[in-house]
């Protein structure tokens, strides 16, 4: 496991190897780095932006490439959208790097934990204050859908359904679908910051004891039956206290 003194060199190490490609104008930290890290397992978030859209996939090439030379295990491309790539790098330390590429026009913030780190032409911190107001005086930064209650109970219709075929492990993926939407909505209640939420140590000591309480004592069908149901009280309960979430209860019709 790499330490913090480790983490750190690579970091510095790694903005200067990728500052140097003309393709680059800039470089932005995000998440937990931009404070200080959440703790030692923290990775290391980037976006990288390049001024011309034509140079994107040249600059994922160049930023492969650097990471690379970083002492690393493996590297995985990913592209997400057009003009819009992933790199994720594993070093031999056990630290991981998240470095997005894309034009400097389509830099945007999901999350107020940002800081640039290189911009060699101004562009970078202007469109950055740009997209950072927009999403500070955003209202609607949570997915206030109340199709959530609707996927929730479909998803136990299904599992029901499944049970009755002894059908357990699609069974067993439709209780997930289940949690999900559970935490989904316990988020928002809370105004957490929703986007790449995983900070779940972070909820209500109390929410945390019940959620983990719906989890099946054994592997049968009985016990997957009761499971869901202590999970569907919980998921009521939430929804009581969600002001952006509702409750159709003609849904109780299709279990």
């Amino acid at each position: 496991m790499y330490t913090r003194e480790e983490r750190a060199l690579t970091f510095k190490k790694a903005i200067e190897s990728i500052k140097t490609s003309e393709l680059i104008e800039g470089i932005v930290q995000l998440g937990s780095g931009v404070i200080g890290y959440k703790d030692e397992f923290s990775d290391i978030d980037l976006m990288i932006s390049t001024s011309n859209e034509e140079n994107v996939e040249k600059t994922k090439e160049f930023v492969h490439e650097c990471f690379s030379s970083f002492h690393s295990v493996y590297i995985k491309d990913l592209q997400l959208r057009e003009n819009i790539y992933l790199v994720i790098a594993f070093m031999e330390n056990g630290l991981e790097f998240n470095a997005s590429i894309l034009p400097t026009e389509q830099l945007s913030v999901k999350s107020p934990l940002w800081k640039v780190v290189v911009d060699k032409s101004g562009k970078v911190h202007e469109k950055m204050k740009h997209e950072h107001e927009r999403f500070t005086t955003n209202l609607n930064k949570y997915n206030d859908s109340n199709d959530l209650s609707f996927e929730f109970f479909y998803s136990m219709r299904k599992l029901h359904t499944e049970l009755k075929r002894n059908n357990v492990i699609y069974a067993l993926k439709m209780l997930e679908e289940m949690r999900g939407i559970t935490l989904l909505v316990q988020a928002m209640n809370e105004n957490k910051k929703l986007h790449q939420f995983k900070a779940y140590e972070t909820l209500s000591p109390e929410f945390i004891q019940e959620f983990l309480s719906t989890y099946p004592g054994e592997m049968n069908i009985e016990e997957l039956f009761a499971a869901s149901d202590r999970l569907r009280e919980l998921f009521l309960n939430v929804i009581e206290e969600s002001a952006r979430v509702s409750l159709d209860e003609t849904l109780f019709r299709i279990i």
